[in-house]
């Protein structure tokens, strides 16, 4: 029986772990497994190549989960051990990782965030500008699910969250939430995108309730997966590659690299989530209602939405 030490894992995953009995398998794939517990809260075992996020266990990358579990192995859970199948995994030594980006000092430093997003598409000086991968994405509906979302709903929802409009922010967001396919559909996907903007764009308390009252009307509406991305980021918590994404924007270094690993995530997953969230902040530099679509960045990652 192969028996393997957990890398890290997050707070929520301890208390999961210690407050599980009878969980089932949702899905495995070669990187991930993915599970429910009798709360309906999912634990993501993950290997390094996916690394940490906010419900995930991470692992090293040389197990093929795919190899090992099935849909049918049985689970058996303790605080600090994992068993699937014929895969023990140890948790006590796991590093702790905190999921929360630190959303006060990007608070406190978002007229630069913000100017360094703006500026980015226009700037000459950029090697290479990842964002271009973004642009042709929207113009080709077959590579953007998004296509399938009305142009206004995108709009409307950037526009209530920069205007902390909450009762517009939730009419838009139920026709929103889960539009698309997929274990993440894309109007999931922006609309994470679009909370991270939030943490961002408000005051704690604000973005806070806010966001809160987006991810509790999102998450009954779409898959038990994609409500966890939900909740998790009402809860202000996102995953490693946000993380890097903000940490080199608020050092004022280049975004490329971050933004090609965002890209990559999933069919649409990462573009649909960098729309969500380049929308919201477009829309709060506009501040002014009904101007959002006027914005260059509002108009490229919308080009040919119907």
């Amino acid at each position: 029986m192969p028996q393997i030490n957990a890398l890290s894992l997050t707070p929520a995953i301890k208390d999961w772990l210690a407050n599980t009995r009878h969980p089932r398998i949702l899905h495995v794939f070669d990187n991930a497994c993915n599970m429910l517990n009798e709360q309906k809260e999912i634990l993501s075992i993950v290997t390094s190549q996916v690394g940490d996020g906010p419900f995930n266990l991470v692992i090293n990358d040389d197990v093929l989960l795919s190899e090992q579990i099935s849909l049918e192995s049985l689970v058996s859970v303790s605080p600090a051990e994992l068993t699937i199948g014929d895969i023990t995994i140890h948790t006590a030594d796991a590093k702790l990782w905190n999921p929360r980006p630190n959303w006060e000092m990007l608070h406190t430093k978002m007229d630069d965030v913000l100017n360094r997003i703006l500026s980015l598409r226009a700037n000459d000086n950029e090697r290479s500008n990842p964002f271009t991968d973004l642009e042709i994405a929207a113009s080709q509906p077959a590579l953007l699910a998004t296509t399938s979302i009305s142009n206004p709903l995108i709009s409307n929802l950037s526009i209530a969250i920069a205007n902390a409009d909450i009762p517009l922010a939730l009419t838009q967001t139920s026709k929103l939430a889960g539009l698309g396919i997929g274990l993440t559909p894309s109007g999931d996907d922006f609309i994470m995108g679009a909370l991270y903007a939030a943490w961002i764009i408000h005051l704690q308390g604000t973005a806070s309730l806010l966001a809160k009252e987006i991810a509790n009307t999102a998450a009954p509406l779409t898959t038990s997966l994609s409500a966890a991305w939900l909740r998790s980021a009402g809860r202000g918590e996102a995953g490693i590659l946000w993380h890097e994404f903000f940490d080199v924007l608020v050092r004022g270094e280049s975004v490329e690299l971050p933004i090609t690993k965002l890209l990559s995530v999933g069919e649409t997953s990462g573009a649909d989530a960098l729309t969500g969230f380049l929308g919201v902040m477009s829309a709060f530099k506009e501040r002014i209602p009904g101007s959002v679509t006027n914005c260059a960045w509002v108009q490229f990652v919308t080009v040919g939405i119907i």
